[in-house]
């Protein structure tokens, strides 16, 4: 797409849906969560954004998430599909929500999952700061980076999945050590470290959004908060509505995967339903 590399797996048949991760993981972290329930019944694209996973990334200018979701949506025209259901995870809501805005009649709806969609005080982790930082940042990914990745994984886990526990087996099914390759640990550090500012300038195009949009957020939620985030698109798009999940922290298609996977189906069936009326 666009003459870089796109990872992605495709598998079920039916409404197809499109999976975006977020940061600091890959498109397995849909296959150890909702990929596979959802393939029972849709037709199911997961893919690695660029410089994640599998994914090449652009040499020159950051691929902020509307060039992000150019990308996305070369991929799905190169397979063939057709007004796609997207589904997006934390940082992917600011690429789901380009995605409609650049594409406003290419998709059948959109799910945000504790999604990104507003700029936030306080910055971003030091590690992300220190990795923009020309020289110093690459030679702290390659060397430093490399050695304390693997130590401090394990918190970072944690604290997604909090307050519910880690589930068995979540990080080798999640591949998230991938994310400490240097490569894409400079990748994942400049895409969470440039976000802020380019929501700032997108959040003046919501209003027009005319798909429908569901947002599915935890209420136990500290590191994508609903306040600043879902709460606040609910009042600028109109097509917008939100459900909260009790209890629920950010990794909340982990912990609350039969609850995340019916919403969608119905989600699913409710915008299909109108659209055949709608004809």
């Amino acid at each position: 797409v666009d003459g870089l590399r796109i990872h992605y797996t495709d598998q079920g048949q039916g409404r197809p849906l499109i999976l975006v991760h977020g940061a600091s993981t890959s498109l397995l972290d849909f296959h150890a969560s909702i990929a596979g329930p959802l393939a029972a019944r849709h037709r199911v694209i997961a893919a690695d954004r660029p410089g994640h996973g599998y994914s090449e990334r652009p040499a020159a200018a950051w691929p902020n998430p509307l060039a992000q979701a150019h990308l996305i949506h070369g991929l799905a025209q190169a397979l063939g599909v057709e007004r796609p259901m997207l589904v997006g995870h934390s940082w992917a809501g600011a690429l789901v929500l380009a995605y409609l805005l650049a594409y406003p009649d290419e998709a059948a709806g959109a799910v945000l999952l504790a999604g990104g969609t507003h700029p936030w005080e306080g910055g971003v982790a030091w590690y992300n700061d220190l990795a923009g930082v020309p020289v110093l940042g690459s030679l702290f990914a390659y060397t430093v980076g490399g050695a304390l990745g693997p130590l401090a994984i394990d918190g970072g886990i944690a604290e997604v999945l909090s307050p519910d526990p880690v589930p068995d087996g979540y990080r080798s099914r999640t591949g998230v050590d991938l994310s400490l390759r240097p490569r894409a640990f400079l990748a994942n550090a400049e895409d969470v470290r440039r976000l802020s500012p380019f929501l700032a300038a997108q959040r003046a195009g919501y209003a027009r959004i005319q798909i429908p949009l569901l947002l599915i957020t935890g209420d136990a939620d500290d590191l994508v908060p609903a306040w600043n985030h879902a709460d606040r698109l609910i009042l600028e798009v109109p097509t917008a509505r939100q459900v909260v999940i009790p209890g629920a922290g950010h990794g909340l298609h982990h912990s609350r995967l039969d609850v995340v996977v019916g919403l969608i189906e119905d989600f699913v069936a409710e915008t299909a339903a109108a659209r055949d009326v709608g004809h």
